[in-house]
């Protein structure tokens, strides 16, 4: 017993925050988050979106972290659950949170602003309150750094479109009031798809209207779409992007998460949208 509380003792004493405990972490800005924070060797599970940093694909996957299972998150005997806003379908949830774990949930992405504020939820509830302030504050300096490099660019901004994919030939994409379109103010680019709010499927004559110069989308591996086969759709075949072939394309996560790496995928944009 008495070596227990010495060890104890001494966990709290070096700095350590919170006894480890066994974390399941439930999508890929909030695996990040952890990782961060100094926890990833706590981490028994973790959800399909979570890939980054590469180490933590070794540890056990529970599933895409929007179609949950219950009985696939408890039977990995979790101390703590930490959940993306998005995380689901809401019956799960509800039955996570009534198993008896200890369950935490960020709030929604609303603004750049809520990064500091998922940060600071995950920090607390691993009990790492100073280490969650000194990355809240190294986030919000390296944001207001590249708000500051998009603000200096001169001319006119790149109209661009973010597509999330395509399926059967119709495109989806991001409109007005999304994450896509916060990135791409972050990093100096305007939406060119307007009217419309939230990520929908695109009409190919709004697309040609849209005459976007760069296309933005996610880099999915060897199943993303070749620039042959994007611009071979009619909707994009005679747009300004089709001309310079300018496609940009980059992990889902990095780009949409809006977690410890925006800042860094803002800066790629730019410097991809505008040159060095």
């Amino acid at each position: 017993m008495r070596g227990i509380l010495l060890g104890l003792t001494l966990a709290l004493a070096s700095g350590q925050g919170a006894l480890a405990e066994r974390i399941i972490s439930l999508g890929g800005t909030v695996t990040e988050i952890v990782v961060a924070l100094g926890h990833e060797g706590d981490l028994v599970g973790r959800d399909m979106t979570s890939t980054y940093p590469e180490s933590v694909r070794a540890v056990p996957d529970v599933g895409y972290y929007r179609q949950l299972a219950a009985e696939g998150v408890l039977s990995l005997t979790p101390d703590l659950i930490l959940a993306d806003a998005d995380a689901g379908p809401p019956e799960v949830v509800a039955q996570l949170q009534a198993a008896g774990v200890k369950f935490v949930q960020t709030a929604p992405d609303e603004g750049i602003e809520n990064i500091a504020a998922k940060i600071t939820t995950i920090a607390a509830a691993l009990g790492e309150e100073a280490k969650g302030a000194e990355l809240v504050a190294k986030v919000t300096a390296d944001l207001a750094a590249v708000q500051a490099e998009a603000a200096a660019v001169e001319g006119p901004r790149k109209r661009v479109v973010v597509i999330l994919a395509v399926q059967g030939g119709k495109i989806m994409a991001a409109g007005q009031d999304t994450t896509g379109e916060l990135m791409l103010a972050l990093s100096g680019a305007e939406n060119a798809l307007q009217g419309f709010s939230g990520y929908k499927p695109v009409t190919d004559e709004a697309m040609l209207a849209a005459a976007p110069d760069v296309i933005l989308m996610m880099d999915r591996g060897p199943e993303t779409m070749s620039n042959a086969d994007l611009f071979a759709l009619p909707a994009l075949k005679g747009s300004p992007a089709a001309a310079d072939q300018a496609v940009i394309r980059m992990n889902g996560v990095k780009l949409l998460g809006f977690g410890p790496r925006t800042a860094e995928a803002a800066r790629e944009l730019l410097t991809a949208f505008y040159g060095g």
